[in-house]
């Protein structure tokens, strides 16, 4: 078997996954399988370098992703009618399955969620001297707030989801991080995530829209992040994932400045601080290194959601 027809099992079998705990009420698990396809789906559309599939098949794939994303909505709003029932969703299955000959019009009138260019692994690090040596040149302490770019200018964070007997929510309020250079960050934001021990993600990636203002060596988000599992289903080893990316108005993309984890023991109430390291962001934890000796850290802080 083909490496294409591969993934295209693989993804087929995620999305069987994600209609079965729909069906069967696990709502909890169908919004995580359904947000992690939409993700993988989103990343082979936005790959330059990606010639298995042609651009039509590309832009099926990502009208595919919005449809994952509009049942994921459809489940966490309980207090409306549904915009997208698990009978239309499942209507896709067969698009799947035959991504590499359908040639039909696609049953929804939908359009691929917006495009952001994503660095595959080591472009970030190649142009990391660049990267230096313009910060060097740009100047730092401004108190000015940020015009807004779209599309992660609005984020995509989710809301709580709903409680369960017995089961703990976080809440992880992003307060501020700092850098030597926050004030030349352009459009500053975070995508956080959570990855089990092999760098794969087991919760729906999140960003934060564009930090709310920027002051000395400090930038400030004062944003709510909603972790998208109960806090006992996380995976043993697993740890969250705190990206700061900003714009690069010279190369034309979002690149990644850094990143912070949080391991699973680091869980528990109130205000936490945790280290800043190197990019390309190292999701198995395996080779850190920190980002700076002086006193510059992610500021957060947690609240626990528990029904009695």
């Amino acid at each position: 078997m083909s490496d294409v027809n591969k993934t295209i099992q693989k993804w087929h079998a995620s999305f069987s996954k994600g209609t079965d705990f729909d069906s069967w009420g696990q709502l909890v698990e169908a919004i995580d399988e359904y947000h992690i396809l939409a993700r993988q789906l989103q990343k082979e559309v936005q790959s330059p370098n990606s010639s298995d599939f042609t651009e039509e098949q590309k832009k099926t794939l990502g009208k595919i992703a919005t449809c994952l994303e509009m049942r994921s909505a459809s489940l966490q709003c309980t207090q409306s009618k549904e915009d997208f029932k698990l009978e239309e969703l499942k209507k896709l299955e067969a698009i799947i399955q035959n991504i590499l000959t359908f040639n039909k019009e696609f049953p929804y009138d939908v359009q691929p969620v917006p495009l952001r260019k994503i660095l595959a692994p080591g472009e970030e690090e190649n142009l990391e001297l660049e990267e230096e040596e313009e910060d060097a040149a740009a100047g730092a302490g401004s108190t000015e707030a940020f015009p807004p770019r779209a599309p992660a200018s609005q984020g995509t964070l989710l809301p709580r989801l709903p409680s369960e007997p017995g089961m703990s929510l976080l809440t992880l309020k992003i307060e501020k991080i700092g850098l030597k250079d926050a004030g030349q960050c352009i459009d500053p934001y975070m995508t956080i995530s959570i990855k089990d021990v092999n760098g794969v993600d087991v919760n729906p990636v999140q960003d934060t829209p564009v930090a709310s203002r920027k002051e000395d060596t400090y930038i400030h988000f004062s944003v709510d992040v909603e972790i998208q599992r109960h806090v006992e289903k996380l995976p043993k080893g697993a740890a969250i994932f705190f990206e700061f990316k900003h714009y690069k108005p010279k190369k034309g993309f979002t690149s990644t400045k850094c990143f912070a984890f949080m391991e699973m023991d680091e869980i528990k109430p109130g205000p936490i601080v945790i280290e800043l390291y190197k990019k390309p962001t190292d999701f198995k934890r395996k080779k850190l290194q920190l980002l700076t000796k002086k006193q510059l850290y992610l500021h957060l802080h947690q609240t626990l959601h528990k029904d009695s």
